[in-house]
């Protein structure tokens, strides 16, 4: 959406309450997946470093969202992975995918608690079975936003991630994070990547099981039932 409409208040009419019929080339990426083979190359002070991670996402539907005009679909999820050779968390993130069907464009947000966000865009067909966003720092309306100390010893001047769906269910993704390191001359190329397979299937968003009469409004949106009086 380049170009802004006279109208920027009034929502959509009418709007198909079910987002998991509505999300485009985002809908195979619904569920609860798992992927025990990931790889991540980091910058160390002797030099890069390769490690071998397991991987959980978790990734649920959520109601239609609306600015103004602009109707997003989307999903909702959570990362935790854990290297290979210690028990500690490795990563954890959070964020979502957003589909805007009537522009083909798609967004993924990040937040990762090392005090780092990032917004990240991409153009992409409905039906893609490969598509990539990006993040570039200091860029307009999308880009990447990190601690004072994250700034001066590691800042993230792009993010990229490419997602592909794979014949057999899955889905691969790579994700390719440029890093100005603190003393180094050249950038390094922060590479994480890995193949995740379906362990669960996706709950429909709130907003749908009410329609379907699936739940009730507390069921749907995970609240205690009302006090009895």
């Amino acid at each position: 959406m380049n170009d802004l409409p006279e109208d920027i208040f009034t929502e959509p009419e009418d709007v198909d309450p079910d987002t998991l019929a509505n999300l485009g080339p985002l809908r195979r990426l619904a569920g609860v997946w798992e992927g025990r083979k990931g790889v991540d190359l980091n910058p160390k002070a002797e030099g890069p470093e390769r490690r071998e991670f397991i991987e959980r996402i978790d990734i649920q539907p959520i109601d239609p969202q609306a600015n103004g005009p602009q109707l997003l679909y989307g999903l909702r999820y959570h990362i935790h992975i854990v290297a290979t050779d210690e028990e500690s968390t490795f990563h954890d993130q959070v964020g979502y995918w957003l589909w805007e069907p009537a522009t083909g464009l798609v967004m993924q947000s990040l937040t990762i608690p090392r005090g780092q966000v990032a917004l990240a865009r991409g153009q992409v067909e409905p039906d893609a079975t490969r598509f990539s966003v990006r993040a570039d720092r200091g860029g307009p309306g999308y880009g990447i936003c990190s601690t004072d100390f994250l700034e001066l010893a590691f800042r993230t001047d792009s993010y990229e991630l490419t997602v592909t769906y794979n014949a057999d269910g899955s889905w691969s993704y790579v994700s390719d994070t440029m890093l100005q390191v603190r003393g180094r001359a050249e950038p390094f190329r922060h590479q994480d990547r890995n193949t995740l397979v379906k362990v669960a299937e996706p709950r429909p968003n709130p907003l749908a099981r009410i329609t379907r009469g699936e739940a009730s409004y507390e069921e749907a949106h995970g609240l205690a039932p009302p006090a009895a009086t």
